[in-house]
């Protein structure tokens, strides 16, 4: 774990969303099936279109390594349009299931999510705390940026729709898995290096555990996010429950 920050070290806050700036269950009870009771109706409109044909491309080879792997996902079937469609939409559903976090998928879901987003089905949601730290932060000098296993299109239409306004007008740049996974150390320095900035010029929150561990294994800052008490102690880590514990001078 990287030693304590010292406010004036730190340049960028670089944050996870699911249980960080946003409710699990906004992810969980209403972005997630969303998705899936719209996953049919999206890809029989769009099965055609170009962008969505390379993703079920991205989505056959997923199923490939898949099935290599022997974790027994749907049987996939390509030699006709219709059997590609059906398949594509078994396997997509197999994927929600497991809660996957490859590319081809979050790709999918984020572009269902924008449908919603833009018929008003949807509306991002955040904590209270997060919109005055955003603001506060921003005011410092100091950066934003966000870092989340959804894809960059999701986050950006999350943090632009939130009830507290368009909150991306403080976010200088999202971050999803095309950098690495968030559990490897290499990410991490990856997004320092994209910033241009040494590892520990930036703090970063997550309520995921090895996140943190990775984080630190950087050289980043990193602080632990527990929302909710579960009576678990988390020893080692720096613990906080709202940003408005993140002052910063």
């Amino acid at each position: 774990m990287a030693e304590r920050a010292e406010d004036s070290q730190i340049r960028v806050l670089l944050l996870d969303i699911e249980g960080t700036t946003t409710p699990v269950d906004f992810v969980y009870g209403t972005l997630f099936p969303y998705a899936s009771r719209k996953l049919e109706a999206f890809l029989l409109q769009h099965f055609r279109d170009r962008e969505i044909n390379a993703v079920l491309a991205e989505l056959a080879v997923q199923h490939q390594r898949d099935e290599r792997e022997g974790a027994g996902p749907p049987v996939w079937h390509q030699d006709t349009d219709e059997a590609l469609l059906h398949s594509s939409i078994a396997y997509v559903h197999w994927l929600m299931a497991k809660d996957s976090k490859c590319a081809p998928l979050k790709t999918v879901q984020g572009k269902i999510w924008q449908q919603g987003y833009a018929n008003g089905e949807l509306h991002g949601e955040v904590y209270v705390d997060v919109p005055p730290a955003f603001e506060r932060w921003r005011r410092q000098g100091r950066e934003i940026c966000i870092y989340s296993s959804g894809s960059v299109l999701a986050q950006q239409l999350l943090f632009r729709s939130t009830t507290a306004g368009d909150l991306t007008v403080y976010i200088s740049a999202f971050y999803d898995t095309g950098i690495g996974a968030k559990t490897e150390s290499d990410s991490y320095r990856r997004i320092a290096e994209s910033r241009r900035l040494a590892a520990s010029e930036v703090l970063f929150i997550s309520d995921a555990i090895r996140e943190i561990e990775a984080a630190g294994l950087a050289g980043m800052h990193a602080k632990l996010c527990v929302r909710q008490s579960t009576g678990t102690t988390h020893p080692g880590d720096e613990i906080i429950r709202t940003f408005d514990q993140i002052m910063l001078d």
